[in-house]
């Protein structure tokens, strides 16, 4: 029997596991700017950045076919990988779908698949530009690679924040994890009685914040014209903080948010109330909501403090004055990460 000693994965956690990749993945080349740890990397082409970016999409894990429609699923697939361009403050490109197909599949439902992306790349302007196919001995896998460019001095990082920094968001946030309980719930209830016709009608903002999530392009945009580069950013995926914790990591820098400044729409705060879940809980906590967070310079906020999809939660300070959530009784709360655990 071997003495070598075995580290679970689960032990070590997604972020663990890849700094233990990226101790043998060292950059030699001059034309790679930034390697793993943002949410691109970053290439030197010239007069701009290349960015790239690639994510893995596994059925059971990531999303489960019995709610969503395989079609919605193609545009996800595309959404939540152009976001991760987007939050290097860059402008997709190209992308690439592969595939691993179990014998359930037919070409139909590959083709369906290949509407929703076809959907996607439009609303995006991006071009398909290749892929792969490939068996699976059970159920679908996605991975997709998505390809943008910025400019050289706009290029954004998760390492940028400073002290006294405004932490500005973009949209709303809980209304992916809310409507997954919807749909958890309906499928359950199908399950037990497959007669009954899913009540979604009251549901269709959250619903679609986790069937169908958009990537917030729009937001670098409106940045772009009134000339603000935030000193960091990223796509929040995996739940509000733990994403912020990735750019304190970074920066460096631990952050104040205040709970009465968390946007969260109509509809998610009174549903989480239906699950008695906290629906400030369900902000700060639930994934997939694949909006933007993103730090700016004191002298940069009022030229978007009018944009009304961008709300300012908070402002970063020194690592030593922790990670916190100031109450609306002013009560100061450390923070934990308690977002999606990959493993």
């Amino acid at each position: 029997m071997s003495d070598e000693k075995r580290t679970e994965i689960s032990d070590l956690g997604e972020f663990g596991l890849i700094e233990k990749i990226n101790e043998s993945a060292r950059a030699e080349l001059t034309t790679t700017i930034k390697g793993i740890g943002d949410d691109a990397s970053v290439h030197d082409a010239g007069d701009k950045y290349i960015l790239i970016s690639t994510d893995l999409l596994i059925e059971g894990v990531h999303f489960d076919l019995a709610y969503m429609p395989i079609q919605h699923l193609g545009f996800k697939a595309i959404a939540v990988n152009i976001s991760d361009i987007v939050a290097m403050n860059g402008t997709p490109k190209q992308m690439t779908v592969s595939l691993a197909l179990s014998n359930r599949f037919s070409a139909e439902a590959v083709q369906v698949f290949y509407e929703g992306v076809k959907a996607a790349c439009e609303k995006y302007n991006v071009d398909l530009v290749g892929g792969d196919t490939t068996a699976s001995p059970s159920g679908l896998m996605i991975s997709v690679t998505a390809m943008g460019e910025c400019d050289k001095e706009k290029i954004v990082y998760r390492s940028g924040a400073k002290e006294n920094d405004i932490l500005c968001v973009s949209g709303d946030f809980g209304g992916a994890l809310v409507g997954l309980q919807v749909l958890e719930r309906e499928k359950q209830e199908f399950l037990a009685n497959p007669e009954m016709q899913p009540k979604l009608d009251d549901y269709e903002y959250i619903v679609g914040r986790q069937l169908r999530p958009q990537a917030r392009l729009d937001i670098v945009h409106e940045l772009a014209q009134v000339g603000v580069v935030p000193t960091s950013m990223i796509d929040v995926s995996d739940g509000l903080t733990s994403d912020l914790f990735h750019i304190c990591k970074q920066s460096d820098v631990g952050f104040s948010i205040y709970e009465d400044k968390l946007p969260i729409d109509k509809q998610t705060f009174e549903t989480a109330a239906e699950f008695s879940m906290d629906p400030n809980a369900c902000a700060l906590n639930g994934g997939e909501d694949y909006e933007l967070a993103f730090t700016v310079k004191q002298e940069d906020f009022d030229k978007i403090e009018k944009f009304e999809d961008i709300s300012s939660i908070g402002y970063m300070h020194s690592k030593e004055k922790g990670r916190v959530l100031v109450t609306s009784g002013n009560q100061i709360i450390e923070l934990e990460a308690k977002g999606w655990k990959h493993f």
